[in-house]
């Protein structure tokens, strides 16, 4: 049986992953201090035989027995939201945490697969976005403690690749929903939802005329997926995401509609370093991995309005 840890296991992704990785019959350590992540999300797992849930903050040291395989690194506050009220715990879980992670990895040999992010790219000045775009962050604006601790872990992943060989692999993941995302996540989806269910104005940040692609959460873990398993990826990054972009206006008339909502729409100021259009070349992952995000817009977000509802 092969030993997985996935770091953020009570997360919104982390949880989806470990779902997976204990169906098909990995022994798995799901590792989360619940800043953000939340046991119930671990309902599906957590009695089951192969699934130890550990309560520990990733920015401390890890003792674990048994040889580890493989190592998902997907603990970090993701949402602006959060990672704003947490910014030196985002900044720790993305270095001192991607660290440690790392250590566990050299001593057991493992296979490391970091949970990266579009983020990396900043307010991109290229469009769509190719794994070998360097990005355009601003290092010191409010959003730089999640973006540039995203490229630190990434440079650092490299870094233990060059120096001892160890198999890494990057996952830059752009936006992505899906059920188990908190109410209170802050990010656009989550946000819109809870508002038309609430009969609530939807603010859109700036005249909405800004876009996004966004992928539902199953499609995202099948690419993790394909990518954690394939022999010979070392040193690879991929994108993962949907190509099918959609403007913020158009988001918030679709969630409206339907939630059979009576929700208005109210414009607000733009908020610091938001991108203005992001969507991912996924080339690279349809040719290597043959992935491709199959769930439209439409079905996915039915799927999260259900669970919203109840």
């Amino acid at each position: 049986m092969m030993n997985v840890l996935v770091s953020g296991a009570a997360g919104f992704l982390g949880s989806h992953l470990c779902d997976k990785l204990v169906e098909k019959g990995y022994k798995v350590f799901g590792v989360d201090n619940l800043i953000s992540g939340r046991r119930e999300n671990l309902q599906n797992v957590i009695k089951k035989v192969n699934f130890t849930f550990v309560n520990h903050n990733v920015n401390e040291r890890l003792e674990l027995k048994e040889k580890l395989n493989i190592i998902f690194h997907f603990a970090s506050v993701a949402s602006p939201l959060y990672y704003l009220n947490y910014p030196i715990e985002t900044m720790l879980a993305n270095s001192i945490g991607t660290y440690n992670l790392l250590e566990i990895c050299r001593l057991n040999n493992s296979r490391f697969i970091l949970a990266s992010t579009s983020e990396i790219y900043g307010d991109p000045l290229k469009h769509p976005q190719k794994e070998d775009y360097w990005g355009n962050v601003n290092p010191i604006g409010p959003r730089s403690v999640y973006d540039e601790s995203k490229r630190f872990a990434e440079s650092l992943s490299m870094a233990y690749f060059r120096k001892y060989g160890l198999d890494i692999r990057i996952v830059r993941i752009f936006n992505t929903y899906g059920p188990r995302m908190r109410t209170d996540d802050g990010r656009v989806i989550p946000n819109f939802i809870q508002k038309a269910l609430q009969n609530e104005y939807l603010e859109i940040y700036g005249d909405g005329s800004q876009t996004r692609s966004f992928c539902y959460v199953d499609d995202l873990l099948d690419g993790v997926m394909r990518i954690a398993l394939k022999e010979n990826l070392d040193a690879e990054v991929f994108n993962l995401g949907n190509t099918a972009e959609i403007t913020i206006l158009e988001l918030a008339s679709l969630v409206i509609r339907l939630t059979s909502s009576k929700s208005g729409i109210v414009f607000g100021k733009m908020q610091v370093n938001d991108p203005k259009m992001r969507c991912p070349d996924i080339s690279k992952a349809l040719r290597m991995v043959d992935w491709y995000p199959k769930v439209k817009i439409e079905e996915g977000l039915i799927n999260t309005i259900k669970y919203f509802q109840h």
